[in-house]
């Protein structure tokens, strides 16, 4: 079986949608092809509730765009807006590394914490953890103080910063912690040995996710909020041009 997964970067770097890919592709069984997609338009990282809003409908109009057949979509922005539109937009599994993360590491430990970017990411964070129903799960989200675009500029200091942050949030009481930026990807056992508690990379569990759906032959249900949209209804010229999923 040979099975096709996107992981869909929520920015516009796409080194990072490189780096996202390649650790997918890592992570994944053989006869799995992991294919990295970086939206056409949007902010070169997601970092707050505006430029959330604004790469949820930038990774919706990715996948609409797309004439190739796929299998299911991994969507590589840890605490972003749009997995539930995603899911209404498509019938193939959906998996939001931040669900996947949380979920894995709920498998794990009793108590999940998580290690991000920066300070205005968190409150987009927990409003994720808190819909997907796990809040009572994770008592513990903290910033690292490293924006996205400075987490591969030098490895070894992101690497201290989340050892710091993640050290801060096992006193706060998590035995289990997850890295919460698809940046961070490859981090994971580095972390491990550094905190010697189990760590969860978000796009690793989001592809071993996807590939389980996949094999179990589901897809989405239609029954209830991910039914199909009303193809009918007049839509107004969006500003950033015609995009497929208004069609």
């Amino acid at each position: 079986m040979t099975t096709k997964i996107l992981a869909v970067n929520c920015n516009t770097d796409t080194a990072m949608t490189a780096a996202i890919a390649a650790i997918g592709q890592a992570a994944a069984s053989p006869g799995t092809t992991v294919v990295g997609v970086t939206p056409a338009w949007g902010p070169a990282s997601a970092e707050g509730y505006v430029e959330s809003l604004v790469t949820a409908t930038a990774v919706l109009d990715a996948v609409a765009r797309r004439t190739d057949a796929f299998d299911a979509v991994v969507m590589a922005g840890f605490g972003e807006h749009g997995r539930e539109g995603m899911r209404q937009l498509i019938t193939q599994p959906v998996v939001d590394i931040t669900e996947a993360a949380v979920f894995t590491a709920c498998l794990l430990g009793h108590r999940v914490g998580v290690v991000t970017t920066v300070a205005s990411a968190l409150a987009g964070i927990h409003d994720s953890i808190t819909t997907m129903g796990m809040a009572g799960r994770c008592c513990s989200v903290r910033a690292a103080d490293v924006h996205v675009s400075s987490i591969g500029d030098d490895v070894a200091r992101t690497a201290d910063a989340l050892e710091g942050t993640g050290r801060a949030v096992l006193a706060d009481g998590a035995d289990v912690l997850v890295l919460g930026c698809a940046g961070f990807a490859g981090l994971d056992a580095e972390l491990e040995r550094r905190l010697g508690v189990p760590v969860v990379d978000g796009v690793a569990a989001a592809v071993r996710w996807a590939e389980s759906l996949v094999t179990l032959g589901k897809r989405t249900s239609t029954a209830g909020p991910y039914a199909p949209r009303d193809r009918e209804k007049v839509w107004s010229g969006p500003p950033l041009g015609a995009l497929r999923l208004l069609t």
